[in-house]
């Protein structure tokens, strides 16, 4: 299964271009580029050639070792090992438990062409260079080949080869685990994930009747190759759109909700599936958490916004005139599915809504990610977005119930629930909460809470 990946390690042997194509990869996602032998070089105030020749090379592989340990859970970087580093069982390992490990190739000809006049590759000096290359290319081989994503650099140009690097992290899903009360769920974080929906929900434990909802925009783009998916692994499904918009996130919607369930006989043993944004998944999760003292959850995000915040947690609530989500309750769902490829349909000023919640993480919990997007990066929004989650879990789990902690959750939102009241529940949830930051900040910088400038930042 996949991995909660947060970082990408070149390797390969010498020669295969993994420093030039690491500091494509970095730039393409705009991460920091680490060659574990320029730190190395650093470190210990010698260049390679001289560490092998004075301290020999068992204190170089020490050193490798170390500095493996040392990277390997570091988050947003791309890192460059040299061509021996991951070939003791121990450093791939300790690389691979946290990072996407990607294997550089080429043939031997391209290789010799690249090292034939080289003088800083100490594991090369000997009389017949090229025998050297070779043998110790076949006693590393198997190591190399035991790594599943390989990238062949012989007929690629650097731009091309970083751009393959680049697909296989985006295109390899991430599990993340919560710990709630009543048993754990995993978060499933990847793209083409509609797509086997089924077999995941058959691992999460559940079988029989799924009532799959929806609103009338996501659903004629999603629900079938979710429905097609369900359906191949044995699952009985029904569907039921519901009006788009925060307006409709009400007891009504709710009512009409358990009307489905019942006629479609719908039991303790069965499941409600949401497929939506955050409307979609509070109103489904509060009539999930309410019919038949409640039955299984399964959220389906298809919002940024949904994808951060509103699908992890367990709250589910609707709206009542005097105010939002006064009407509520705690459901943690049976597990999530996230597929980053439903981002490509929201509207701009959609995607602009989720990163507000997105900040707001960065802001609380996660210094690496406010500072990511106030660069304005958006090449690697794979990362962004696991790390946005992360934040949510760590503090959802630590207090589960909102009896403290999780507070911090609703910084901005305040001011964020207000502006939306007054609106008439016109105004996106995200462009209230942006809004609802900085005028937290002002306030906390106003009362000496917090320092000259940081509204500004946010």
């Amino acid at each position: 299964m996949p991995k909660d990946y947060r970082n990408i390690v070149l390797t390969g042997f010498m020669g295969t271009g993994k420093t030039s194509v690491g500091r494509e990869v970095a730039r393409l996602l705009g991460w920091e580029f680490v060659d574990m032998d320029a730190v190395i070089e650093e470190n210990a105030g010698q260049a390679i050639p001289e560490i092998f020749a004075q301290q020999g090379e068992d204190a170089f592989r020490r050193m490798e070792a170390e500095l493996c340990c040392e990277l390997a859970s570091r988050p947003c970087v791309v890192i460059s090992t040299g061509g021996g580093a991951l070939i003791p069982e121990s450093n791939y390992q300790a690389m691979a438990e946290k990072g996407l490990v990607v294997c550089l190739t080429c043939g031997l000809d391209d290789m010799w062409e690249r090292l034939q006049r080289a003088t800083d590759r100490p594991m090369l000096y000997a009389d017949d260079r090229r025998g050297r290359m070779e043998s110790l290319l076949k006693a590393r081989r198997p190591a190399y080949d035991r790594i599943p994503h390989q990238v062949d650099t012989g007929h690629l140009s650097i731009e091309e080869a970083a751009q393959l690097v680049v697909r296989f992290w985006e295109e390899t899903g991430r599990e993340l685990m919560v710990h709630a009360p009543g048993g754990d769920y995993v978060i499933h974080l990847g793209r083409g994930l509609l797509g086997k929906a089924g077999p995941l929900l058959k691992e999460a434990g559940l079988s029989g009747k799924i009532a799959l909802v929806s609103n009338e925009t996501v659903g004629p783009l999603y629900a079938e190759p979710l429905t097609a998916s369900l359906q191949g692994n044995g699952f009985q499904v029904s569907t039921l759109l519901i009006p788009d918009g925060e307006a409709h996130k009400t007891l009504d919607t709710v009512r009409a909700l358990y009307d489905h369930f019942a006629a479609h006989g719908l039991a303790r043993d069965s499941a409600v599936l949401a497929l939506g944004g955050g409307v979609v998944g509070d109103t489904a999760g509060f009539a999930a958490a309410t019919y038949m003292r409640g039955i299984p959850l399964v959220q389906v995000p298809t919002t940024l916004l949904s994808m951060v915040d509103s699908s992890v947690g367990g709250k589910t609530a609707v709206d009542h005139p005097a105010g939002k989500n006064l009407i509520g309750a705690f459901k943690q769902p049976v597990t999530v599915i996230a597929d980053p490829t439903v981002l490509g349909t929201l509207l701009p000023e959609e995607y602009r809504s989720g990163l507000a919640e997105t900040i707001k993480h960065g802001i609380i919990g996660s210094p690496s990610l406010f500072r990511y997007l106030e660069r304005g990066r958006r090449g690697d929004a794979a990362w962004a977005l696991a790390e946005s989650i992360r934040v949510k879990i760590a503090v959802v789990e630590e207090d589960p119930y909102e009896r403290g902690r999780r507070a911090v959750l609703n910084l901005g939102h305040t001011f964020a629930h207000a502006l939306e009241l007054l609106s008439g529940f016109a105004m996106r949830h995200g462009e209230a909460v942006s809004m609802g930051l900085v005028a937290a900040t002002r306030t906390a910088e106003a009362l000496g809470m917090a320092q000259a400038g940081l509204a500004d930042r946010i």
